[in-house]
Formats: structure tokens, sequence, C-alpha cells
């Protein structure tokens, strides 16, 4: 076994990475770059190596400083962990010729799968089913146009040597392609360094069904079941569970054994995935193969109670898988929620910022159990733009799956972050949705269930004036030397009538008036618009809350969680959360027309393109422009109608959030 290897990574997965080796007794190296050098993966290993700046392509994807920090720390084996290196061939070979081992499979075989439509020949000639379509070399748009017309429209354009849903674009009509394949082939350009692409019918209410593998060095294959990964958006996970719900016996076996097929044709090697799309009456089609560990592998690890990254770290070391295929069995059900840093209600735009509050529920770390949490980051810690915005993976292990939902649901609501945006609330309703309440799964569930994702009602006002309101309210007398003395008692009290207290704080963009009368040492009536509560607080434990609400004959008694960063207030309830702004009323301005007519850049990052010129005539809605930012391209779109009057920006500048890039006058 290794006495010491280096993780070429960052965040979550190196510090997953470490915690496995820590605990087989091998001591690790960190690499980082200036934007990670107080990385919580820093402190998870025994050394650490600076490779470069905050640029992934000035440093964890520069091969060679990393394979000099290798060498320099004595390093006897270089774990790639997901992206990055992970699944770069000449990277393999790279530390194959330095004498390093390399802790995934042969440089042969991320070569024959790295390319999709290789790949796609290759199970083709497996006789591995296929989705009809063009796997070729021939990158004329005019001629995919003409193939796409052949296999029939919608068709799916992706990136050959990608994944993670970059490169990648949904084309509804014809007269779409041609831009749609324009910004594949640059965002594939940028994230895996070629351009190429291939075209697929886009098969309608499919499932992304994927099998896990393992291969070692003595010729053993086996796999360890299938993870159901078909919720998503913008074609990148969002939830991944196993076993597939509906799954039988001989489904999974057939799914099973086409997958080693798939593995054993070209000789592979340590942990892979077998990714396949399919139809809802079960028929499946190979999709691609993920050369690397996944990040929703610990849900592989919740049902099998196995640590997959123990079983790479002994595979590459040359030992024999450590049990047989009739030695696997499933045990539970387990779910992993991804949570990202990002604004559903925006499109899924990633969000960049200070974790102000991260509180978790009680869970383990890079563990199996029935919470588990696995992050690279903690509170106080920033989300950049430089990388991916994934703060922390939550999955949860039941002995059904009902028993499963019941814990994530309770996890997602005792799951706290402020300071940017995150999809907590939105997983928490995605799981509560009949659709995948009732495991009626295909990867369009996100969309047909956009009502009850992004129109359901929120925490009720009555909840959230009264929650903030207690956190901002005194509710304990103050004690004094003389309790007969009322001048020295802080407590509002007057002589005419009882305290009365007056607070503007800002609600779903509006402000609302609030007026509270205290009644007693931790009660108050509250007044605002129509609406009248009395508040009364039962208990307070750090930033919960025990508090009352009563309107009339009805009274609801329910524990809050609130925390305010200056004059920011969020509070957490069981119903969801809602975020709050205390409002000083001589500081209000109009924001009804802030940005019209302006397009801004939605967050940091590159113009790649500029799809309009100065006095061209623009429709409300019409794509302007297109920035990069954390590894994805987003398109920004027309505020108004109206004629450009002024481009203030050039393709290739880095621009920071808010930074004016277009003018359009009426």
């Amino acid at each position: 076994m290794f006495q010491k290897i280096l993780i070429a990574n960052r965040g979550e997965i190196a510090c997953r990475v470490a915690a496995t080796a820590r605990r087989m007794g091998i001591r690790t190296v960190a690499v980082y770059s200036d934007a990670d050098a107080h990385a919580l993966h820093v402190q998870a290993c025994d050394e650490a190596v600076h490779i470069g700046p905050a640029s992934p392509r000035e440093s964890y994807l520069r091969a060679d400083r990393i394979l000099e920090a290798a060498k320099a720390t004595g390093a006897q084996a270089v774990h790639p962990g997901y992206g990055f290196l992970s699944e770069n061939e000449d990277f393999a070979q790279a530390c194959e010729a330095a004498g390093i081992a390399f802790i995934g499979p042969p440089a042969s075989a991320i070569a024959a799968m790295g390319s999709k439509s290789a790949a796609k020949a290759l199970m083709e000639k497996a006789g591995v089913p296929l989705v009809p379509g063009y796997h070729g070399d021939q990158q004329d748009p005019a001629f995919l146009k003409e193939q796409a017309g052949i296999m029939g429209y919608p068709v799916l354009i992706k990136a050959s040597a990608g994944g993670g849903g970059k490169g990648m674009r949904a084309v509804q009509q014809a007269a779409d392609l041609e831009a749609a394949l324009a910004s594949c082939q640059r965002e594939a350009q940028a994230s895996f360094g070629s351009a190429h692409v291939l075209v697929e019918r886009y098969v309608q209410q499919p499932r992304h069904i994927e099998i896990q593998v393992f291969g070692d060095t003595h010729g053993h294959y086996v796999h360890l079941f299938e993870r159901d990964c078909s919720v998503q958006r913008r074609h990148q996970k969002v939830l991944e569970e196993a076993p597939a719900p509906g799954m039988t016996p001989e489904r999974r076996r057939q799914m099973g054994e086409a997958a080693i097929a798939a593995a054993r044709s070209v000789g592979y090697v340590g942990a892979g995935t077998v990714e396949f799309i399919c139809e809802q009456d079960g028929r499946f089609y190979f999709m691609e193969m993920n050369t690397r560990l996944q990040v929703e592998h610990p849900v592989t690890e919740a049902i099998t109670g196995l640590d997959l990254v123990e079983w790479q770290l002994r595979v590459a070391a040359g030992e024999p898988l450590p049990l047989q295929q009739d030695q696997l069995q499933i045990k539970g059900h387990a779910i992993e929620a991804r949570i990202c840093a990002e604004n559903p209600a925006q499109q899924f735009l990633p969000a960049t910022g200070a974790l102000q509050v991260m509180r978790t529920p009680p869970a383990s770390s890079f563990e199996v159990s029935p919470v588990r949490i696995d992050s690279g980051v903690r509170e106080g810690d920033v989300i950049s733009p430089y990388y991916d915005s994934m703060i922390a993976k939550l999955i949860v292990w039941g002995e059904d799956r009902t028993a499963a939902l019941s814990r994530l649901d309770a996890a997602l609501r005792d799951l706290h972050i402020t300071g940017l945006h995150t999809n907590v609330g939105f997983v928490r309703r995605v799981i509560h949705t009949p659709s995948f309440s009732q495991a009626k799964l295909d990867t369009a569930l996100i969309e047909r269930e956009h009502a009850a994702l992004f129109q359901a009602p929120g925490v009720g006002t009555d909840v959230a004036i009264g929650a903030a309101m207690a956190s901002l309210l005194p509710t304990e007398p103050a004690h004094t030397a003389s309790p007969r003395d009322p001048w020295s008692t802080p407590d509002g009290w007057r002589l005419h009538g009882a305290p009365r207290h007056r607070e503007v704080l800002l609600h779903e963009g509006q402000p609302v008036t609030v007026t509270s009368t205290r009644l007693g040492p931790t009660q108050y009536q509250l007044e605002f618009g129509e609406h009248s509560v009395m508040l009364t607080l039962h208990g307070a434990h750090a930033d919960t809350l025990d508090i009352s609400l009563a309107t009339g004959a009805h009274t609801q008694r329910l524990r809050v969680s609130v925390y305010r960063h200056g004059d920011d207030i969020h509070v957490f309830t069981p119903q969801g959360a809602v975020h709050l702004q205390d409002v000083n009323p001589l500081t209000q301005v109009d924001q009804g027309h802030h940005g019209t007519g302006r397009l801004t850049a939605l967050m940091p990052g590159k113009v790649v393109a500029l799809l309009v010129k100065e006095g061209q005539v623009v429709k409300q809605g019409e794509p302007l422009a297109v920035t990069e930012a954390m590894k994805m391209e987003h398109t920004l779109t027309a505020p108004q109608a109206g004629t450009v009057s002024a481009i203030l920006c050039a393709v290739g500048d880095q621009v920071a959030e808010g930074v004016e890039l277009l003018r359009i006058e009426d």
C-alpha cells in the first residue's frame, strides 16, 4: 500500500479522499491555488503545495506543476478526484512516465471512453444499444444540421470530451441549431480543450440511470448496482438515489452485465460509471462512461456499506478487488442532494459570496451514516467565481425510500445557509412534488413540476414578520438596583399607555411598517397592514427561538432560527426560509426603475460573445451577450425593446458583478 499520495484536486472531493487516506494510515499532500490558500482541503492534508493563481488553467489544470509537487514531496501516487485532470489521458500517461501511480484507469481506457463519439462507436461494435445519432468527426455546421434533420427534432448537442452538463444543449427546431451549436462548441473548448460535439435524437421522458463498476489489475470486474440521476437542471444532477425506483432484478442484471462488458472492452481498472438513458418501458441505451469516481458515489456507499475511495487505493496499489459480485448486496435506500450556491428563481444562476451562516443537522462527514454531509467549505468561507458552485453533498439513508425521503426532508429543514443564494429550499420543494415523492422520474421532472417549484407560496407573512420581530424586540426587563424605579428600566415604559415600537421591514420586495405594543416581558401585539398578531417568546437558545403567534382564535407555536447580519434578517421555519431586511425609512429610495435600459453582468465572469452591434434594434428578451462564469455560459437578454445605444465591453473582458455591459434606449 502507498505511504503517501498527492490529491490533485480541491474542495469536497479532496477532503473526501484525505479522510479515507487518514483512516488507512496514508499521508496526504494537497495542492492549492491563490484563492484556496486557507481552504479546508489544505488543512485536511498533511502537507500542501502552492501551484499557481486562482484560474484553474493556471493551477489545477497544470499537470506539470502537480507532478513537480508530487516528486518534491515524495508522493507515490496521485488521486485526481473528479473534474480538472481526472479524465485527462495525457496526465495519466505523464504520471506513469514519472513513476507515480495514477489512482484511476490506464490512459488507454481514458482515451477510449474520453470521446463520447469514439466510445459510442466502440459500444456499437460490442452490441450495446445506442440512441440514434451522429458520432463522427465531421463538424461542419451545415452537415450537422443536415444530420439533425435526418434523425428528427428535438436533438441533443453534446461535447464529445465533456460531462457535467457543460457543452450540452437541447434543440427543439432547426432554426435554433446554429446558435446552440456555436454556444456548445465555445463552452466545450473552454471546459475541455476540444470543440468537438456529437448530435443525437433527444429521447422523450428519459430516465438517467448509471451503473457503478470496478475493475482490478487481475482481470476481475464487478458492478455495485445502479443510481438514478434523473432529476436534473441545466443537464446537471440535483438529486441522485440508489437503488433506482422500479428497477427489477432482471433489468439490473442486464444493465450490470452491459456496464461490465463496456469496462472489460477497454481493459478498465479502478472506479468507473457507465451511464444509460432509459425509456419509461425499461429499454436502455449507452450514453457515456465516466472514467473516474462520481460526485454521487456516497449513495452507493450508503446502500453497500463500502468505502469506494478505499477500493480505489487498494486497486491502484495492485491488490485484487475486495469482494466478488455474489458477495455484494443492497441494503436500504439512499438519496443525495447537491447543495449549490445558485439562484433557482433566476434560471439557477450561480451565486458567489461568503457563507455568513452554515449550520448543519447532526451528521457524519465522509463516512456512511443515516445522515452524512460531505463539504469542502465551512462557515465564513467564500464561494468564488473560479470553481464549481457546489457547497456540500447531503446524503441520507433509510430502510426504504419512504424513510430516506423523510430523513432528507428533516435534514434540509435543519440546513441553514446565509450570505448567498442556495438551492436548499428548491430541493426541499422538489422532494415534496408528486412526481418525486411517487417516483415518477424523468429528466424533465423540474420543468413538469414548474408551478409547484417556482410558484408555491412561501413562508406566511405572519410567521415571517413575527419571527423577525422576535429577534429585534427586547424580551426581558433589565435588572435594576431599584425595582421600584421605572426610569432606570429600559423596557419602553411610558406614563400614558403601553410601550410601543415602530419598525420597517422589507419583505418580498415591499416595505412593511410594523407597530409593536409591549404587553409583558416576553409578549407583544404586532400590527402591520391588516394583520394583528400576538407574539410570545417562550424561550431562546443561541439563534433558535421558541415563539407563539396568535391571530384571533388561532395560535401556532413553532421553533424558528433567526440570523441577523447587518440589516439582513434570515428566518428559518419548519415550512421554509425567508429573507427580510431591517429598513431605515429615512434612507429608502425608489428602486422601481433601477436597471431599465441597462444590461449588467449578473455575476463576475468573462465576456465570450457579443451578439449585437451599436444601433441595432432589439426586442425584449433577445440575446445580447454571453458571459462565462464557474465553467458555464450564461446568455444575457435585453431587459426592454429598443436600440443598442452603447456597447461598453469587448469579447475577452473580465467583468465584475453589476458592471454595465450594454445600454439600450427606447
